[in-house]
């Protein structure tokens, strides 16, 4: 057994070497004062970090991205929560094929949805408009926060919400005062998710975004298309490190919330 554990330890360790590699041969030629992508970097400075923030195209699609995953997260934490209450209230049947509704965006292969989305913003004049990627990110950021929300509620007790019902709160009161505070975190989980979703989104973008609203994972995909410099590493290395902060958030917050659900009473 000593040797099974030393073994699965072994390639555990390789393969979390494996994938780390990549994200760290970037964050090191981030550094390099080269003109070019070349590793080992000749010297090392803040160089290509100072050119992301000296460039008005790599801020602005920056910016962008930031507005749009915001709104995006307003739209899905409430469309996503309101999901989750409505399905924890159907019967089983019919919550089984609510959930694989909402849940298909994550199970249909993102180019599939991408071209149908094109399809029907072309129609309405939505391609290459910032409300077009709110709408469509939205979409694929709906079944994270309603995974998360519905985690939440399913260790609720809802003999609490029957009981602020009988002492005569109204249904809105209840969920204002008793429900929300004990799904809180899993709202904010979802939420965060919901961000990170639109924040690094790719293929939607790339067919929804025109020339009017470049997200930065889109001027990414362009820079690496057409002028590969090692502003693209810096821009990666940002991307990682936000990307790694939320999700160790989101981790935090769900930790939290399982802790305040065993201690409570």
């Amino acid at each position: 057994m000593k040797g099974l554990r030393i073994l699965g330890g072994g390639v555990l360790t390789l393969l979390l070497i494996f994938l780390a590699a990549p994200i760290l041969l970037v964050g090191i030629v981030s550094f390099s004062s080269a003109t070019y992508l070349t590793f080992p970097p000749p010297e090392f400075g803040l160089r290509w970090y100072r050119a992301y923030l000296g460039s008005r195209d790599w801020l602005d699609a920056t910016w962008l991205s930031i507005a749009v995953a915001a709104a995006v997260v307003v739209v899905s934490t409430v469309l996503g929560t309101l999901a989750a209450l409505g399905l924890a209230r159907l019967p089983r049947g019919l919550r089984v094929a609510a959930t694989g509704l909402i849940l298909s965006p994550l199970i249909v292969p993102g180019i599939v949805v991408a071209i149908g989305v094109y399809y029907a913003y072309s129609r309405y004049g939505l391609v290459g408009s910032p409300l077009g990627l709110v709408l469509a990110h939205s979409c694929l950021a709906v079944p994270f926060v309603v995974t998360s929300v519905s985690a939440s509620l399913a260790g609720l007790d809802p003999r609490l919400e029957q009981a602020a019902l009988s002492l005569g709160a109204t249904p809105l009161g209840t969920f204002r005062q008793v429900t929300l505070p004990l799904i809180r975190p899993g709202v904010l989980v979802g939420a965060l998710f919901a961000f990170i979703t639109s924040f690094d989104e790719l293929i939607v973008s790339l067919f929804i975004s025109g020339s009017g609203a470049v997200t930065l994972p889109r001027r990414m995909w362009d820079d690496l298309r057409y002028a590969i410099d090692p502003t693209i590493a810096a821009v990666s290395t940002l991307t990682v490190v936000l990307t790694a902060a939320l999700m160790g958030a989101a981790h935090w917050l769900k930790r939290r919330g399982e802790r305040q659900g065993l201690h409570s009473p």
